[in-house]
This record gives C-alpha cells, structure tokens and sequence, in this order.
C-alpha cells in the first residue's frame, strides 16, 4: 500500500516537472480563455504577463496565475497546453443577487447594510464574506453584546448567482461586572468610579449604555483619571494598565485598573515673564487663579494661562502664545510655575470656511463668527467664536481649525468643520403638582427653521388648575443685526377657585426684541395687548372679587433687564444674575399701571457638587387713575415662597378668606444643594433653604373687611431632587416658622413630569 502511495507522488511530481518544462518550451501561437461569462477576454487577457507570441515558462505562469486571482473575479483558474496554444481556463466567482438579515432584532437593517461590504449584484467571495461577518460582530460588541454568533449561508440561483443570508444570534449583554482599582491610596474605589464614564451594572443603569465595556470609553476614563488626580495634587500621576478580561461564558466583563498615584504636591510661587517689552511693568497677580500654599490643579494653570491670554488681547496684543514653564521640587514636593508671555508672529484671516453644513446656512454660522475675513488672527476670539457657535445647538461638533495658506506665511484659512444635529422636537409630558394638580404638556419645535436659525415653537398644557395654548416664532437676527425678535399668540386659562373662588382665562399676544450691550448686559422691549376674563364667581365669594366680575383688556409695554454673570445658565455653580423690569399698561384698554420687579441671585461653589445660592427679590405696583385688578397683583406662596400654599401669604377678605392679592412683595432665601452619597449618574441631589417672604395690601381696601400684615414670614426646609430616566422629580418639605393666623400653610410640596 505504502508503495502504490509513493509511485503515485512520484509519477505526479513527475508530469508537473513535464508540463513546466512543456510550458517554458515553445512560444505561444495563440492564448484562448474558457469558461468566461460576465468578464471580457480583452479584460481577462489584459491580466496576464503574456501575450501570443512570447515565451510561457513557469515564472510566467505563476505570476500570470497570481494576478488573476488577485482580481476577486476567479473561483478557480488553471492553464492548459493544446499544441502551440494556451487555454486559460476560469470558473468566475458568483454575483451576488439577494442579501439577507436574519435575527437582528437589536439593530435595525439599514445599520447592517451601511456595515457590510457584499452588496447585491457584487461579486461574491469567501473572504469578502468574512469580513461581513466580523464587521457585524463588532457593531454588537460596540452594543455589548460579546455572544453574538453570525452563521453566513449561501444559496444557490441559476446565472451563477447567489443568495447570502446572515444568520444571527444575537446573545445576551454582557455587562461590565466590577471595576477594580490597584496602586490607590488616597481615594476610594468609590470615588474614582465616579470619575469613569464606565459603570458597573446597576438596575438604575437601565436606560444607559455606559454599564456595557467599550474599548475606546476605557481609554477615555483613563485620561479621566489622570486629570482627576493632576486636579488634586498628583502631577506623577500615571495609568500602569487599564486590562479588561471577558468571563469564560461571555457573560460579564471585570475591568483593571492599575495606577501610580505618585505624591501630592503643593504650587510654589508663581511667575510670569513677559518677552514683549511693553508689558514687562504689567502686573498679571490678579489673572493667575492660584496661590502659593495651593494644592496643585492642572487646570488652575489652564485657566491661568486663558485668562492672561485673554486679557493681553484686550491691550491690542492678537498674536501672543502663553505657555507655563514647571520647575517641580521633588523634595519639597512643589510646583513653581513661570508664565512665559513670547509674541509670535502676525497673521490674517485669508477665508472663512464653512463646512459640513448641510441644512444650516452659511450666514446663520458666520455671523456667529468674532472674527471676519481680512482680521488679524486671534486665538482668543476663535474660541469665543467656537462657543457660540456651539451655544446654537444646532450642531453635534464643531470644530474651528487655522490652516496656513500655500506660499503666503502672513494668512491663514480659517475652517469651520461642523457636524449637524437635530433640531425638531416632539415632546408628550405627563405629571402631577401640588399646585397645579395632574396635567399633560406636548410642544413641537424646530430651533432651526429652513437652516435659518429660527425658532418656531407650538406647546399646550392642560391641567386639573390650569391649561395653556401658545404658538412662538423667534429670529435671533432680525433685520441682519443682533436683535432677537419674536412673537408669541396664546390662549390660557386659570382656576384660582381654591384660592379666590374666581377663573381667570386670557388671551392675546405679545411682540418682543431683545439685543445685547456687550456680552453680560441684555434689554428685552415687548409689547402685549391681551383679554383677561374672570368668570365663575362663586355665590359666596369676596364683593371685592364680585366687583371685578367681567372682561378688562391689557395693553402694555414692557422692558427688561438683564446682567448675567453666571458660569453656566442651564447649572450655575458660580457667579450672579440681575434682572429689572418694568411694565406700563395704559395704551389703550382698560387696565393701568406701572409695575417695577427686581431680582438678584448669587452662587457661591462650597465644593465638588455643593453650591449655596443667595436670592433677593421685590416688585411693586400702582395704578394709574383707579386701583389695580385683581388679575394683576402680586401673590406669595406655592413655588414662590415653600412652606405655604399658593397664594397662601396674601391680604384675604375676613369673612370669605378669599385671597385678593397685593401691590408690593419684597422675598429672599438660600439653598444649599448638595449630593448624598448616591452614584452621580443616578441624579440625586438634596437641598436645605430658608425663604422669607412679605406683602402689602391693595390701595382703597376697608381694614375691617380685609386681613393683611406686613410683617415677613419665615419658613425653613429640606428638599430631594431626582434626575430620573422619566423626568425631573421635585420634593420639598418646609416648615412656616413666622406666620400670621390667616396664612395658609403647605408643609408637603411635590412636583414630577416628564417628555418622551
């Protein structure tokens, strides 16, 4: 047996030794290809290292062989000697006809068809198949999913054509089990699980994918951690390894990470050498945002080196480059930094690009811009320009970029590179509140209309107390200046039966234009002409509130100030804001009167997520030639003043205890929110505030018929804020500490909705 095995090899190695030397022999006559259907021979020929009339040897054949299979045309291709001829034989690979999903239900087809290379009427092979089906696992493990299985089958269908059908099982998630750290000393486990975007599973992570291990989220959290770490002190700070091992059954992952917190150190005194002579006397003390004696915070020094940035521009200066020079003592574990000012070279904005706009205008971007073609370059106002630009939010990204010009050092391009979102909403809200009861909100909006940048906004509530109706428009550039103008058209309605034993419904509309005094100070003009109706006078009811029975129009100017100095306006942790108004009603109609209203807020940042808030407040209003509506004065209570009901601080009539409202209030208070040791991403906050609060009684009441004092009242409390998947959830519980008898009091106040 061993013997026939060993002939045959040999007379095999034997006849390929003739054919080669077959083949290198003779010239070719002629080349002939068999077994082509859908490829040209001129194509197939054009392929080939050899033509009618050369010499064919073996070095030929296999480059000729390897290149036809490098085509991806070819199942199989072999070469035949026939005389003088040479018969190229091919067997063309399958095109594909239909392509199949199957068990995806996780991921929509179109993400798949966007992934996979292999598209209908392509041509067909294996390794190409391959490929598909790693892509498809990796779009499941960004998801989580390690235990997806793909299973590629392949039908058979006449004209050499074929049927591809990814087979998938999807599998289970596979979470992010445990988070260990190795090599911290100083801060828990704990805290730096805070810091990571990656969580550990949790039932409250249900509507998040950040419990799911991601490659690249891993590399993010570590630079979280080191500016964590160069934020507290730790400027040896270093990642060791970050390892993330898969259990045995692909069913949860435990992550790594091994840290070298190194020591802590402290700043030495800090330095700044001005290169420029004309600022070398300059006193920069004010704009470094640290002291000698500080623990050392990397971003201290960033924010060091923007604000000298900064304020240099201010003195004409564009083209400066601030950098830190750090001389660290390792002795004495201090940091000495030495701002180092040098003027660079002067540069001109040659273009403004614009790109990755799609939908958005080019002017809605560029009038955002601080900076216009043929300026001086300056970095400062480039990244003012980033920000509002961002501010839009209209765009997921933006990017601004400075590309120098070919042949010209002087000029730069300046290259807007955006990336659009989004800007149309739909929003269903579901609720319930002490004041208002259960009620249900919708709104649609566009923030940018037609890529124009305007705002078009349509919204209703309707409630147990109170519904509402109103269509909005805004331009943010009326006229091409910066003045954002608008219209409002709305239809409310109130019941203040509870309180008053009256319902007041309205509507009207209102014109606005508001414009900017530099980048802090606004003024808002509006005009409102509006119908107020009090209806459904209850029987027993103030003759106070019976006299008022009936329509009044309102026709009034109004104008508003503002001066905002916070950090942030959706979360502010620092800084103030003031606002001033003032309305005059009178302009036709029945209603007139002057109303002024005043507020101030303060932040102050007590630590890492604690911010203590100071508010102050008044309003005064007096009637011009008769006294002041009912609908129109001021109440106290509710939101307003926590501890009592709506309305329940205010002048009432002593036999009916109707509230009927006053012509000034002047209130204040503080807040304190800080966390209580729930996971950050949980959105659980709690809060202590004092509010103090008082009202004067309207002009012409009879004392003996009205009960009202002047005296403040005072109550304090304590409050819980959940973020959750559903909606904001709002609970106060406040305690009146300086009340009047008539007062009404509301210890429990909880407010919770949601959009979806």
């Amino acid at each position: 047996m061993k013997k026939n095995i060993l002939l045959t090899l040999f007379l095999a190695v034997f006849a390929v030794a003739n054919a080669s030397n077959a083949l290198s022999a003779e010239k070719i006559n002629k080349i002939i290809v068999d077994g082509n259907q859908r490829i040209e021979t001129d194509t197939i020929l054009s392929y080939m290292y050899v033509n009618a009339g050369d010499d064919f040897n073996a070095e030929t054949s296999d480059r000729s062989l390897k290149r036809l299979f490098e085509t991806g045309f070819f199942t199989d291709v072999y070469f035949e000697k026939s005389q003088d001829n040479l018969i190229v034989h091919v067997l063309e690979n399958p095109i594909i006809n239909r392509r199949f999903f199957e068990g995806n239900n996780r991921v929509e087809d179109k993400i798949l068809e966007g992934e996979v290379i292999l598209k209908p009427r392509a041509i067909y092979t294996r390794s190409k198949v391959q490929e598909d089906v790693s892509r498809i696992i990796d779009i499941y493990k960004q998801m989580g999913r390690f235990s997806v299985k793909v299973e590629p089958k392949v039908i058979q269908r006449p004209q050499n054509r074929v049927d591809i059908i990814y087979e998938i099982d999807e599998g289970e998630t596979t979470y992010i089990r445990k988070i260990n750290f190795i090599g911290n000393k100083h801060f828990s486990p704990s805290d730096l699980k805070d810091i990571l975007m990656s969580k550990e599973e949790r039932w409250y992570h249900f509507l998040s994918s950040n419990e799911t291990y991601d490659a690249q989220r891993l590399d993010y959290d570590k630079e979280m951690l080191r500016r964590f770490y160069l934020k507290n002190g730790y400027a040896d700070f270093e990642v060791k390894s970050a390892i993330a091992e898969i259990t045995p059954e692909k069913d949860a992952f435990f992550i790594t990470i091994s840290i070298n917190e190194g020591e802590k150190y402290k700043f030495a005194k800090a330095s700044v050498v001005p290169q420029i002579e004309d600022l070398k006397n300059t006193d920069f003390s004010s704009y470094i945002t640290f002291a000698e004696g500080d623990t050392y915070n990397a971003d201290k020094v960033e924010s060091s080196i923007q604000k000298i940035t900064d304020y240099i521009g201010t003195l004409g200066y564009a083209f400066v480059d601030v950098y830190p020079d750090v001389d660290k003592d390792e002795q004495k574990r201090t940091i000495a930094i030495t701002f180092k000012i040098k003027e660079s070279e002067k540069v001109y904005v040659n273009r403004i690009n614009i790109n990755g706009n799609v939908r958005t205008m080019d002017k809605v971007v560029r009038r955002e811009m601080r900076i216009s073609e043929g300026d001086a370059f300056n970095a400062a106002k480039i990244r003012k320009s980033r920000q509002d630009v961002q501010d839009l939010g209209f765009f997921e990204k933006v990017d601004i970029k400075p590309q120098r010009v070919v042949g010209e050092p002087d000029k730069t391009d300046v290259n807007v590179e955006l990336e659009e979102k989004s800007t149309g909403s739909l929003s269903i809200g579901a609720g319930w509140s002490t004041q208002d009861g259960a009620l249900l909100q919708s709104s649609i909006q566009e923030r940018n209309l037609l890529g124009k940048g305007q705002t078009l906004t349509l919204s209703g509530t309707l409630a147990t107390k109170k519904s509402d109706f109103d269509i909005g428009f805004v331009e943010p550039y009326f006229l091409d200046r910066k003045v954002k103008a608008g219209a409002n058209l709305f239809v409310t309605s109130r019941d203040w039966q509870d309180e008053s034993s009256y319902d007041l419904d309205s509507k009207g509309f209102s014109v606005h234009g508001t414009w900017d005094y530099g980048e802090e100070l606004s003024h808002k003009l509006s005009y409102t002409l509006k119908q107020d109706k009090i209806s459904n006078v209850d029987d027993d009811a103030s003759t106070y509130i019976k006299e008022q029975e009936g329509e009044s129009v309102l026709s009034s100017i109004g104008n508003d100030f503002s001066y905002d100095k916070r950090n942030s306006k959706l979360n502010p942790s620092e800084g103030y804001l003031l606002t001033l108004g003032v309305d005059l009603a009178g302009f036709g109609g029945d209603a007139k009167f002057v109303r002024t209203d005043v507020h101030g807020t303060k932040y102050y940042p007590v630590a890492d997520d604690t911010v203590l808030k100071l508010h102050a407040g008044g309003g005064y209003i007096v009637g011009i030639g008769d006294d002041v509506g009912i609908a129109y004065r001021y109440n106290l209570g509710g939101n307003s003043l926590r501890g009592f009901e709506k309305s329940g601080i205010s002048p009432r009539d002593n036999t009916t205890q109707d509230s009927i409202g006053g012509n000034w209030i002047l209130y204040g208070g503080s807040e304190l929110t800080f966390p209580i040791g729930f996971p950050d991403e949980l959105g659980v906050s709690s809060k202590l505030f004092v509010d103090v609060g008082m009202i004067g009684e309207p002009d012409n009441m009879d004392a003996t018929k009205v009960e009202s004092s002047t005296k403040p009242r005072l109550s304090i409390g304590t409050g819980l804020l959940w973020k959750s998947p559903m909606g904001p959830i709002n609970i106060d519980v406040a305690f009146p500490i300086i009340k009047e008898d008539f007062d009404k009091d509301e210890v429990l106040s909880v407010n919770f909705g949601t959009k979806f």
